[in-house]
């Protein structure tokens, strides 16, 4: 309950400023002559005096209820509504009584509780005041502009679009979007993890994104922008499909349909459990035939096991900032898509879509620069030196993503120029060189990589290296005491069980071993004498 209405309460002023109060105060008449009177409420046989007829007088239901006005003499009493109020109008022959001044009610005492609530609403009316002053004029609304698309006729119908085409030297941030047009089967399908993406002819890849009335999905989401983009030539076009009213979707899917019969595969961010699933609901339900499913490469899955270390999320607004190095100015925020396109359907005005279309067209372009710049880097791994100036959180994610791949000599090439990163990162750097030294059959380099590990490893981290220590000595390098010593620091990296029967084993090999050496020892013969 706001303050005004507080005020009323208290008051007894009900809505719209009409009193709530039941009694009222007689006025007193005007004009000289006057003669005492009685009260209207007196008894039928008391002498009164009566004084020419005067305007309808207020008093209370319960007193005209109990005054002595017969229905004969032509008294009316008027209710209004659920008030309790009452109007005594007197007939034209007959006077009324009136009294000077006469108070049905006692007075109220004044509430503290209403000048508190008076000085809360003057300061309010104040800090108002000044908040338009600081403001200033409000600068009038542009008029509403056209809408930011062209009509065009398709075999399939109208189609309402938005097309430009990038020169080959386009670039966004720091990469050059045709660099997408350079990438190597092989090493998309490692970098994606994904053996179906290697014989796909990236000459007519088809880059995807959507613009949506919501995030929920299902059948209530409904993809109003459709974002394609593809190479012709070096120069890449984006052409991107227009939903002008609810209800059209039919053309728009059937010009989707025919530009991905022409593609070779699509190239999504978060596509495979988004766009792509949302969209082949929409075929259905506009019973429209969905086209054939093409290798799909959604690079939110690699960018999530490539760039996890440097902890600032995977968003696509921050690889454009971190990993291209551009941050896009006065872009609308994703959350606002929806109600900006519902205002423009209630008849809003066609030009605040603009931003919309800008940030998808942003979308498309960064998705061709971050396909170029991934494989650009991943392919600095093939056994030739990787650039020091690499940042050496994304080598450890190339390491990991190459280990995975089963590329072991590209795994080990970026876990070694990851080693130059310190804290965390240096530390798990180490350990991955380590675990690929020893894949490789070279357990003293696996071992000098856990010992630089240890640096910089704290609890349970240094206890797992140590654990991995114990094995190599035991194992590989067959230095049972070393094993020993690693052992008693690996409490924290296993089961206490686990843990009790290493020790009693790795202590039960050196009492073996040292009685054994004693006893060769014992056995052998005196040397001779000169």
């Amino acid at each position: 309950m706001d303050l005004k209405r507080k005020l009323a309460r208290l008051t007894g002023v009900g809505p719209g400023g009409k009193p709530a109060s039941r009694m009222a105060t007689l006025p007193e008449p005007s004009g000289e002559g006057r003669a005492p009177t009685g009260n209207v409420a007196d008894g039928p046989g008391e002498a009164n005096t009566f004084a020419p007829a005067s305007p309808p007088t207020t008093v209370s239901h319960e007193d005209a209820l109990l005054a002595p006005v017969p229905a004969e003499e032509g008294a009316k009493v008027e209710a209004r509504g659920d008030v309790s109020l009452a109007t005594v109008r007197p007939a034209p022959s007959q006077p009324v009584a009136t009294s000077p001044q006469v108070s049905l009610a006692p007075a109220r005492p004044s509430d503290p509780r209403i000048e508190s609530l008076r000085r809360m609403l003057a300061d309010w009316s104040e800090r108002q005041g000044q908040t338009a002053a600081r403001r200033g004029p409000t600068q009038p609304r542009p008029p509403p502009g056209p809408l930011p698309v062209v009509a065009q006729e398709t075999p399939h119908g109208t189609v309402h679009v938005s097309e430009r085409l990038l020169p080959p030297d386009h670039h966004h941030g720091s990469a050059p979007v045709a660099g997408a047009l350079d990438v190597e089967g092989a090493l998309v399908a490692r970098l994606a993890l994904h053996e179906d993406l290697a014989g796909v002819d990236y000459q007519r890849m088809l880059f995807l994104d959507t613009e949506t009335t919501g995030l929920a999905g299902g059948t209530g989401t409904v993809p109003f922008l459709v974002g394609l983009a593809w190479f012709e030539g070096r120069s890449l076009r984006v052409h991107q499909l227009f939903l002008r009213k609810l209800g059209e979707e039919a053309p728009m899917l059937r010009v989707l349909a025919a530009r991905m019969a022409q593609s070779s595969c699509i190239v999504t961010f978060n596509g495979k459990s988004f766009d792509w699933p949302l969209l082949r609901t929409r075929f259905v339900l506009n019973r429209v035939k969905a086209p054939a499913e093409l290798p799909h490469l959604d690079l939110l899955h690699c960018a999530r096991r490539v760039f996890k270390h440097r902890g600032a999320g995977t968003r696509l607004v921050h690889m454009e900032e971190q990993v291209l190095g551009l941050r896009r100015v006065d872009d609308v925020d994703g959350s606002l898509i929806p109600d900006l396109y519902f205002r423009y359907l209630r008849g809003g005005d066609g030009a605040s879509l603009t931003p919309v279309l800008e940030h998808n067209a942003n979308d498309l372009l960064l998705l061709a620069a971050l396909l170029g710049e991934m494989v650009r880097r991943f392919r600095a791994g093939d056994g030739t030196a990787v650039p020091r100036d690499e940042d050496p959180r994304d080598l450890l994610g190339f390491a990991s993503v190459a280990l995975r791949a089963g590329d072991h000599t590209r795994a080990r090439a970026f876990a070694r120029a990851a080693t130059r990163g310190s804290g965390t990162v240096g530390m798990e750097a180490h350990a991955l060189a380590s675990r690929l030294a020893r894949m490789a059959g070279e357990p003293e380099a696996a071992a000098d990589h856990l010992h630089q590990a240890l640096q910089s490893a704290r609890g349970f981290q240094a206890a797992s290296l140590h654990l991995e220590l114990t094995k190599l000595y035991e194992h590989a390098l067959k230095d049972l005491a070393a094993a020993l010593r690693h052992a008693r620091l690996s409490a924290a990296a296993e089961l206490p069980e686990d843990h009790r029967r290493r020790i009693v084993r790795l202590e039960g090999r050196i009492d073996r071993s040292t009685r054994a050496r004693a006893l060769d020892l014992g056995a052998r013969p005196p040397r001779p004498g000169p």
